[in-house]
């Protein structure tokens, strides 16, 4: 087969990856770069200090010798297979790299003949790049579950980020919809990789060699393919971050690409606003000093989809506001919806030298469309304001939004979308509209 070919099919099937982030690589500082528009097989992320790279992503092989349910490289599917050797994906990526493309690899795999046989290809491709070639670029690696530990362990000196795919939320999930996968082998990689960052942490600078995952470790779940709520996933993922020190948990809203019976029949697009509630609520875990089950919990398991998880926990815990910007500690200002961390700090910073005002807070940054509900400045709050959580949330939603809600709660009457009265947020829209200070 053609190698142009085998790149149209592997970057094809490595799309459905969305674990790819490049945080913890050094500036290379390269002058003139510009950015990447191929078509496929490069995917753009953002490195710690804020800059845009560009990543060749590819699949090594999609020749899978496992039947996940959910997975469009399963064993039992009828699609055109190809597999690069070692040597083809270290010259595609030094060519890449020389051409001004990329500025790193991430490479993936199917499994192929066995775990510890597609870990040693994944090892071997690695060491081309970095022995004989001298590619000192990033490299992100999906470690093998279930593959020998020497493996992985010589697998994570020679990349800067490794990731283990959990997939499904829970064990039971992924027992039904993967049933070639051990639930158990998947997070064994995790702890692993975990323990010898922490071995290596404890001696002293002088003694260390080769750097062990620099970048840390991350890993995806599939949202939507399995029945899970939103609570369940968000507490997975705390639990991660705290037991693994992942530096990411990605969430990928499941895309029907099999036909199966285990699978929900979704006919209209993927659950694309979910995710991206995921995605928000993981923000608050990393940035925001939030709990899981501040976020949801048992009662209320899944996010209300017209409104953020932080706008949601300040409406439902209105009786903490308004919080006074002037005295309230830093973590308290991070719980006000419209201030993230660097304005908080703008504020904390701000405050030391002269008395706020209500006036000032649009110049340190803070959105007051969304925080004007929920702060006040030396007891001074915005007048006018209807201080009721529906009233608030109405004018949170857009109107578009609100139309689409108004739908979904009249048509399908969905417990996910039914956190509040319709008619008595219409009614509320009617009054006059609340001012917006600005």
């Amino acid at each position: 087969m053609e190698l142009s070919k085998k790149i149209e099919i592997l970057a094809e099937a490595a799309k459905y990856d969305v674990s790819c982030s490049s945080s913890g690589v050094k500036n290379n500082s390269r002058k003139g770069t510009v950015g990447s528009t191929a078509a496929a097989g490069i995917c753009h992320s953002f490195t710690s200090d804020g800059r845009c790279v560009s990543l060749l992503k590819l699949l090594f092989t999609n020749a899978c010798i496992f039947d996940c349910h959910y997975c469009i490289n399963r064993k039992s599917n009828s699609i055109p297979r190809a597999s690069f050797t070692p040597k083809e994906v270290a010259d595609l990526t030094m060519g890449f790299y020389m051409r001004n493309y990329i500025e790193g690899l991430f490479l993936s795999s199917a499994i192929i003949k066995n775990v510890d046989y597609t870990c040693e290809l994944l090892i071997k491709t690695l060491k081309i790049l970095r022995h004989e070639k001298g590619f000192k670029g990033y490299i992100h690696v999906k470690a093998i579950p279930g593959a020998d530990e020497k493996l992985i362990e010589e697998l994570g000196f020679l990349a800067d980020r490794m990731s283990v795919n959990i997939e499904l939320p829970s064990r039971e999930s992924l027992q039904l919809l993967a049933p070639d996968k051990d639930p158990f082998a998947l997070y064994k990689p995790m702890k692993q990789i975990t323990q010898k960052k922490k071995q290596l942490s404890y001696l002293p600078t002088v003694r260390r060699g080769p750097s062990f995952v620099p970048a840390g470790q991350s890993t995806q779940m599939i949202v939507g393919a399995s029945p899970e709520s939103d609570y369940s996933i968000v507490k997975i993922a705390e639990n991660l971050y705290q037991k693994y020190d992942l530096k990411r948990v990605y969430y990928s809203a499941y895309i029907p690409v099999n036909q199966d019976s285990l699978l929900p029949a979704i006919t209209s697009d993927p659950p694309l606003l979910r995710e991206h509630r995921l995605y928000q609520a993981d923000w608050l875990l990393r940035f925001y000093r939030f709990s899981a089950d501040e976020i949801l919990n048992e009662k209320k398991p899944n996010f209300n989809l017209y409104l953020d998880p932080k706008a949601n926990w300040a409406v439902q815990n209105y009786e903490q506001f308004p919080v006074d910007v002037q005295t309230a500690p830093y973590e308290r200002l991070l719980r006000i919806p419209g201030i993230g961390p660097k304005s908080a700090q703008n504020i904390v910073k701000a405050r030391k030298y002269y008395q706020l005002h209500l006036s000032d807070l649009k110049k340190l940054g803070v959105v007051i469309k969304r925080a004007q509900y929920f702060v006040c400045c030396n007891k001074a709050t915005i007048p006018g304001l209807v201080k009721d959580p529906e009233w608030i949330i109405a004018s949170l939603i857009s109107s578009k939004q609100y139309d689409t809600l108004k739908k979904a709660n009249t048509q399908s009457h969905q417990e996910q979308l039914s956190l509040f009265d319709v008619e008595k947020l219409e009614s509320l829209t009617r009054k006059e509209k609340p001012y917006v200070y600005s």
